[in-house]
């Protein structure tokens, strides 16, 4: 698949104070992502864990910790009700621990299964948690739109405290308290916490009332608390860049028995000399815990947060392992039998809709992810249940699912998402009306849309900027992630010195390259996936590059390595 590379246009002026305290290419990286002035960019590189948000400020922390501190004293059962992804299994995991700490006898948690329940609260559970003598329902990660829920909850004589992350509705629940950054003036210093930075500030106002001298030990919870925020995929910017500064540290020192046998079972390096960035989460921490609610029940994923016997932390670990495995092979296997259908059934269509009884609804967001990256069309999936057709849709870049689907509304029992991705239930009823007018929908949406698989280039760099204090300057920018993305460079007309292929199967391709004008120079640069390119270029070929700088160890020395997103033959 070819891309088209958009290079940013990075010419700003700035200021002599600015230049003499900050490198050029970082000025530039960060005017172009909106930072202009010494105020802005002094922000952004601040990292001090005292400026995060004072729960004394939240709308509603005054109510909700009183509410808590009166089930302290009446030793009532309070239960903590999560969600089962990785923010909500984090955010449940760490209120439990908080209020134990803090000499609540009688605490439990629930987490919805997935599959039978779907997200948020519902009807059944509220009832079960009243039938075991439940008082004080605490959501993390979910309850802003459970109106209903909440007010069944008080009529049997539980209250509800909803601490939440998404974006309000013009209705909210009749709580004890609502708190949730996006409420008009919530008092949040930054909107966009993930569920579990939430529930971390509850956590730090339940400290601050109930056991100031102790509040330092929630310190330790920022391993939680970076492990949800990175995998919640929020913008690390602002507080997020705090707590998961902080947080990757705690990580690497973790007590936590459950993630120590993790990293031992999925031997992901990470120890006290060896502190992961947010790549590590994202793409090794997080899909082992995520296996847990896609291919069976979240509760495994909690236990294991919580677990403090090694044994059964490891036997905990080994079940992960093993889910995700599973659902790397399952995820694949769909992905086989739905490339089929597509070349086929939707290779004329401006769309790609899909159904079967026997796909997990768990994975079915990740399937339409490929889908649709893959054929570059809106595509949805669904599991066929025994009432309604349950799914996912991913969109493509200009066309808004969320629309397609609000112009579906009277046909569909549930929908929400955004933009580019959403979840569905239609009735069976309702299944063949719905097909026809997405079809419609869709494809008047698609005439005269070209689409074009693409990435942002920060900017063109000059061999002569890359060197050791450029790569120093950049790791102050991390940690890198959605809202902060790891910067990606373009130098073009790079001469090919060497060419090979390594690793197993020949999968990586490994160039070294000698910038222009014959200067004695040699980078070393490596494209991991992308031996099949080696075919396409020999030695003293011209090339264009697009890269990400990093550093290089290997038996105690280290090298600059441009590691390669795209490359093509120079014009």
């Amino acid at each position: 698949m070819d891309f088209v590379w958009n290079v940013k246009n990075n010419k700003f002026v700035f200021d002599r104070e600015l230049e003499k305290k900050y490198h050029p290419v970082v000025l530039n990286l960060l005017s172009s992502r909106g930072m202009k002035n010494q105020k802005e960019i002094e922000n952004f590189f601040e990292f001090d864990y005292e400026t995060l948000t004072d729960p004394a400020k939240i709308f509603g922390m005054e109510m909700a910790i009183e509410r808590i501190r009166k089930a302290r004293e009446k030793k009532e059962t309070v239960a903590i009700f999560g969600d089962y992804d990785a923010d909500g299994v984090t955010a449940t995991a760490l209120l439990f621990e908080t209020l134990t700490d803090l000499g609540f006898k009688n605490v439990t948690y629930y987490i919805p299964d997935r599959q039978l329940e779907g997200y948020g609260m519902n009807a059944n559970a509220v009832e079960y948690l009243s039938n075991q003598g439940v008082k004080l329902i605490i959501t993390v990660d979910c309850g802003i739109t459970n109106v209903s829920e909440v007010e069944r909850a008080q009529k049997l004589g539980m209250d509800v405290i909803v601490t939440d992350h998404h974006h309000v509705p013009q209705k909210l629940p009749k709580a004890v308290s609502c708190i949730n950054p996006h409420l008009s003036d919530s008092g949040f210093g930054y909107e966009n916490l993930a569920g579990v930075g939430v529930a971390f500030v509850l956590a730090k106002g339940l400290y601050q009332a109930l056991a100031p001298e102790r509040i330092d030990q929630l310190k330790w919870n920022l391993d939680l608390v970076a492990i949800g925020t990175v995998a919640d995929c929020v913008p690390l910017l602002s507080e997020n860049r705090v707590l998961v500064k902080y947080g990757m540290v705690v990580l690497s020192k973790t007590r936590r028995a459950g993630l120590l046998e993790l990293f031992q079972v999925g031997r992901i390096q990470i120890e006290e000399n060896s502190i992961p960035d947010t790549h590590k989460i994202a793409f090794q921490i997080t899909p082992r815990i995520n296996a847990a609610g896609r291919m069976d029940h979240a509760n495994a994923a909690y236990h294991l947060m919580v677990e403090k016997d090694r044994a059964k932390a490891h036997n905990l670990a080994v079940e992960l392992e093993s889910k995700n495995q599973d659902r790397q092979k399952i995820t694949a296997e769909i992905v086989r039998e739905i490339q089929v259908i597509a070349n086929n059934v939707y290779k004329d269509k401006k769309f790609i809709f899909v159904e079967n009884e026997y796909w997990p609804v768990g994975i079915l967001g990740l399937v339409a992810g490929k889908i649709a990256e893959e054929f570059r069309k809106p595509t949805i999936i669904l599991q066929k249940q025994e009432r309604e057709f349950v799914g996912s849709l991913r969109s493509v870049p200009n066309v808004h699912i969320m629309e397609v689907l609000n112009e579906c509304s009277d046909l569909l029992s549930k929908f929400g998402g955004h933009a580019q991705a959403a979840g569905v239930s239609v009735v069976k009823e309702n299944m063949e009306k719905f097909y026809e007018r997405f079809s419609e929908k869709i494809t008047e949406k698609m005439e005269g849309v070209e689409i074009v698989s693409s990435f942002e280039v920060d900017m063109e760099i000059l061999a002569d900027d890359l060197n050791w204090e450029l790569a120093e300057e950049l790791k102050k920018m991390e940690p890198f992630g959605q809202g902060n993305p790891e910067p990606v460079f373009l130098m073009k007309n790079m001469t090919v010195v060497e060419t090979r292929v390594v690793g197993n199967g020949s999968k990586h391709l490994k160039l070294s390259l000698r910038p222009p004008g014959n200067a004695p120079k040699i980078f070393d640069a490596i494209g991991f996936s992308m031996g099949e390119k080696q075919a396409d270029l020999k030695v003293g070929d011209q090339i264009d590059i697009v890269f990400n700088l990093k550093e290089d160890e290997w038996s105690g020395n280290k090298k600059l390595q441009l590691r390669l997103i795209d490359l093509r033959l120079s014009k």
